[in-house]
């Protein structure tokens, strides 16, 4: 009785543990698309932000990843297919289609369309390995999208910034990559050394395209202005590199591997909330209402697709 007692409150430490890193976690990427729009408004291009933002979270992220290698070289080489795609799409495509997208609309709202994204992995299972989604996925997935087309707000006769909703959907895709990929990985490749691995190769691919002049690469010096208050140009990177990019992914990691992949995902939508709360503090951005009841519909479809879908490590990120 006394070992089923002990079980029980390790077990609901564990969870409490989770839910705080979540939490963390969820904070600190929300984080993200304010600070990175205030520079770009500021003159930065959204291809630099992105590229301090992810080698200097790589960089904070470059000890604890060679202490979790052990010596272990050979494990990069083995797996430098999945660290290359990691890094090009679950990283550089994510965070460079994002930050694009929030240049060009409400950070709140590409957020809510970026996060279309676990529908988008049903499908690809679907059709790239055959597993047929259930009733409640199909469900989830057109509440998700009637959703998706409130959020849009089409009919309001507002100007709709069409290349910001393409560069969301690339974002979508990125995320959609991110579950996929890390799911692939398993147990194969520890998270510190994938995360690390995925800034670095992501941020250096993306310099290298800006170098080349594929994307614009440009940045300022001048201070960046946000709701009611100026910051030297310096704070927000260094808020980017440090708390959006390093603290993010290990909280994140910690709150997978002490909650589990499903129960993480689920805890991981507070990023939207915690997006629109930051872009309203330090961007003056509110939705209108019909996009908030699009973006409660949109968490809605997604939470339907994750409660009808298998409970194993494929469908999860």
């Amino acid at each position: 009785m006394g070992t089923l007692t002990h079980d029980r409150t390790v077990v609901s430490h564990r969870i409490r543990s989770g839910l705080i890193c979540a939490a963390l976690s969820a904070a600190a990427f929300g984080l993200s698309g304010p600070l990175a729009r205030g520079l770009i408004d500021a003159g930065w291009s959204p291809a630099a932000v992105v590229i301090v933002r992810v080698l200097l979270g790589a960089v904070v992220l470059l000890p604890a990843a060679v202490v979790r290698l052990r010596g272990d070289w050979d494990l990069l080489r083995r797996n430098i297919s999945l660290l290359a795609g990691y890094g090009l799409l679950a990283v550089a495509t994510a965070q460079l289609s994002y930050f694009n997208a929030v240049a060009h609309m409400d950070v709140g709202v590409a957020l809510l369309i970026e996060y279309t994204a676990p529908i988008a992995v049903v499908v690809w299972l679907w059709l790239r390995h055959s597993q047929k989604p259930g009733r409640a996925t199909v469900l989830g997935a057109i509440i998700g999208v009637t959703g998706l087309v409130l959020v849009l707000d089409l009919r309001s006769g507002t100007s709709t910034s069409w290349v910001g909703i393409a560069w969301a959907l690339g974002a979508m895709v990125g995320a959609a990559a991110y579950f996929i990929l890390s799911a692939h990985a398993g147990d194969a490749v520890p998270g510190t050394v994938l995360a690390t691995s995925g800034l670095l190769v992501g941020g250096l691919g993306i310099l290298a395209a800006g170098l080349l002049g594929v994307v614009p690469l440009h940045a300022t010096t001048t201070p960046v202005a946000f709701q009611g208050f100026t910051v030297d140009w310096w704070a927000p990177l260094l808020a980017l590199g440090v708390i959006t990019a390093a603290i993010s992914y290990v909280t994140g990691i910690a709150a997978t591997r002490l909650l589990g992949s499903r129960l993480a995902s689920f805890a991981a939508l507070a990023e939207v909330l915690a997006a629109i709360l930051f872009s309203w503090a330090l961007l003056g951005q509110t939705p209108a209402p019909i996009q908030l009841f699009g973006g409660a519909l949109i968490l809605i479809g997604v939470v339907v697709v994750r409660l009808g879908e298998p409970d194993d490590d494929t469908n999860a990120p």
